[in-house]
C-alpha cells in the first residue's frame, strides 16, 4: 500500500507550487489529460483514468509504452474523470491522497473538484489539494496545519454544517462553533503562529489557503 497517491487533475496544468508538493517516488494517478501533465513533468504515471477525450493520442501511446495502467471509461458515464481517478486512488488504500492541478478553465469544473474533496467516499483518507497557488486541506475531526505567520486561511463547511469547530494558532479563534454553508463566519482568518490546529466534532471543512490564485 502506498503512503501517498498523487492524483493529477485534467484541465490546466499544475503550477510550480503544486509540483513542489509531489512527494518523490509517490504513486501517481492521472485523470485523463492529468496523466499527460504528469508525463510532461517527467513523472512515471502508474494509472491513467478516464474517457481520454482531452489527452493527446501521442501522450496516451507514450503512457502505455511506459507501462502505465490504462483504465478506460466510456464517454457517456455518471462520474467525472476526476472522480473516477480519485476512486482509483482509493482502491490502492493509501494513507493520504494529494490532488494537484491548475485553476484556469471552467468554473463548474473547479466547484465540482472542491465538492468532491469533501465527499463521504474519501472520508477514510487524509485528503489535500494544491490547485494553482491555493492549498486546500480537508478537515474531518482534526488537522494540524503549518504555514508562515500572516498566511490567509478560510474554513469553509461543505455538504452541511460543521459542528463544534475549534481552532488554535489562528488570529481569530473559534471555540466549539457551528459553521454553516452560506455563512462567511470562517472566512479570511490568519495564521498567528506557525502551527495551527483545526478540529470539528461533526461535519467536514475545507481549510483553504488561497495564495495568489485567481479564477
Amino acid at each position: 500500500m502506498p503512503d501517498t497517491v498523487v492524483v493529477f487533475a485534467g484541465g490546466a496544468p499544475p503550477g510550480s507550487r503544486a509540483l513542489a508538493a509531489v512527494p518523490p517516488g509517490g504513486t501517481i494517478v492521472g485523470a485523463d489529460r492529468g496523466a499527460e501533465h504528469a508525463l510532461d513533468c517527467g513523472l512515471h504515471v502508474d494509472a491513467a483514468v478516464g474517457d481520454f477525450d482531452s489527452i493527446s493520442p501521442m501522450a496516451l501511446e507514450a503512457l502505455a509504452h511506459a507501462g502505465t495502467r490504462i483504465v478506460r471509461h466510456p464517454a457517456a458515464k455518471d462520474a467525472t474523470d476526476l472522480e473516477l481517478a480519485l476512486d482509483e486512488a482509493m482502491a490502492l488504500e493509501p494513507r493520504r491522497i494529494l490532488l494537484v492541478g491548475g485553476v484556469a478553465g471552467r468554473l463548474d469544473h473547479l466547484l465540482g473538484e472542491l465538492s468532491l474533496l469533501a465527499a463521504d467516499a474519501y472520508a477514510a483518507v487524509e485528503l489535500d489539494a494544491v490547485l494553482g497557488d491555493a492549498v486546500i486541506d480537508v478537515v474531518r475531526r482534526e488537522r494540524t496545519l503549518v504555514d508562515d505567520v500572516g498566511t490567509l486561511i478560510s474554513l469553509l463547511p461543505l455538504h452541511g454544517p460543521a459542528v463544534g469547530v475549534t481552532t488554535s494558532g489562528l488570529a481569530y479563534p473559534l471555540n466549539g462553533e457551528t459553521l454553516t454553508p452560506g455563512s462567511s463566519r470562517g472566512s479570511s482568518n490568519v495564521f498567528a503562529e506557525r502551527e495551527a490546529r483545526v478540529s470539528v466534532e461533526r461535519g467536514v471543512l475545507l481549510a483553504v489557503r488561497p495564495g495568489e490564485s485567481t479564477i
